[in-house]
């Protein structure tokens, strides 16, 4: 396996036959359509030898929504061990609401694959927000908190699910130990009907560390209450903030260091982003709101705008500017050589999981550079 860089002049014949691969092998690892046009500076995987047989075992997993594309479900399900079902909701009783549309179709196609399907809790409101004021009220509220595992295990086992993901995000400093007592609760009664817990965490650099998103989420607590957990190491580049990197391997690398004085590192996944953002230029603070894209329609964005792609060295992500109708955008987005910096780490430091937000859109050359370096486990294993 090789990564090459398109430049100047390049086409995809010249490629193919330089690297040694087909152009049919090369357009479709990197879903080049035709008219096979390239970025200067677009990553390509090219393929190599088939996976070797002592690939490092891997806990690979992704988010999706019920109304996800079917073939991009498919394509994707081979590469995973989980398919967390994104989301239920409750209700201050404890009552489960159920996600915006049918999820017994993912569920049946995660099955048969192998893929072992996840109910993902979360506390979204009507208005698609985290709510914090329904965690307080049942993280606190012990009636409360048995009324939603008993539904909780009552939908799993009507579904079929195989475990449990507790998303709750923007958690108040004054339920930190609240939360950690419900999380620990619930993975102690599921656990004995076979089902494992996992949370995500928002991703923090220190104890102390100040800020909504951070100060009711305890790294020691929660690493010890869950079966897992995902280090949601992602979204420093969103919607409402200045144009950069998704996850920069930088500040991933300072969330890992951390969270491993915490956490056994048996227990952890790295969160990857599976999208990128563009945002148009001026930035303004509670004014500019970026798009989110997908990694294929950044590069499109870039071919079909004459732009250049960049790569950023400290942030391990690849970047560009163009303009459009007198207004200038910055794009970052995720590519072969980001993804390569992710599984780097994961191999580094050890951690036995990795996933991703989210699998909308399929992006085939992740899951082949994923599928050279690791091996999904499956469950059981």
């Amino acid at each position: 396996m090789k990564i090459y860089v398109v430049q100047q002049g390049d086409s995809v014949d010249s490629i193919a036959s330089s690297q040694g691969v087909s152009v049919e092998a090369l357009t479709y690892d990197n879903q080049i359509e035709a008219p096979y046009r390239l970025a200067i500076g677009q990553a390509l995987y090219i393929r190599g030898d088939d996976p070797s047989e002592d690939r490092t075992p891997l806990y690979v997993f992704g988010y999706a929504y019920p109304f996800i594309n079917p073939e991009n479900l498919d394509n994707t399900l081979p590469f995973l061990t989980d398919l967390y079902v994104f989301s239920y909701g409750f209700t201050e009783n404890g009552d489960l609401v159920p996600p915006m549309a049918d999820d017994d179709w993912m569920i049946d196609r995660a099955l048969e694959a192998g893929v072992r399907p996840i109910l993902t809790l979360t506390p979204l409101g009507a208005d698609g927000r985290f709510n914090n004021n329904l965690v307080t009220t049942m993280v606190h509220n012990t009636q409360v908190q048995q009324r939603l595992i008993w539904n909780l295990g009552l939908k799993m086992q009507e579904k079929r699910f195989g475990g449990l993901d507790i998303d709750f995000e923007y958690i108040m400093a004054d339920d930190r130990l609240a939360y950690a007592d419900f999380v620990a609760r619930t993975t102690e009664i599921l656990n004995q009907f076979g089902y494992q817990v996992s949370v995500a965490l928002a991703p923090k650099t220190s104890a102390d560390q100040a800020g909504l998103l951070y100060e009711g989420v305890d790294y020691g607590l929660l690493g010890a209450a869950a079966n897992r957990v995902l280090l949601m190491t992602y979204e420093w580049g969103y919607t409402f903030g200045p144009p950069m990197a998704v996850a920069p391997i930088n500040l991933v690398r300072r969330v890992v260091e951390y969270a491993l004085t915490e956490i056994p590192v048996y227990k952890m996944s790295l969160g990857i982003p599976n999208y990128g953002y563009d945002w148009p230029l001026p930035y303004e603070r509670g004014v500019t709101r970026a798009e989110t894209i997908s990694n294929l329609e950044a590069i499109q964005i870039a071919i079909e705008n004459g732009a250049e792609i960049q790569f950023d060295e400290e942030a391990m992500t690849p970047y560009f500017r163009y303009w459009k109708f007198g207004v200038q955008h910055e794009v970052w987005f995720e590519d072969v050589r980001s993804y390569q910096a992710k599984f780097d780490l994961i191999k580094e430091y050890g951690l036995t999981g990795a996933g991703y937000w989210q699998l909308m859109q399929f992006f085939r050359a992740n899951w082949l550079l994923l599928s050279q370096m690791f091996e999904a486990r499956k469950v059981g294993d």
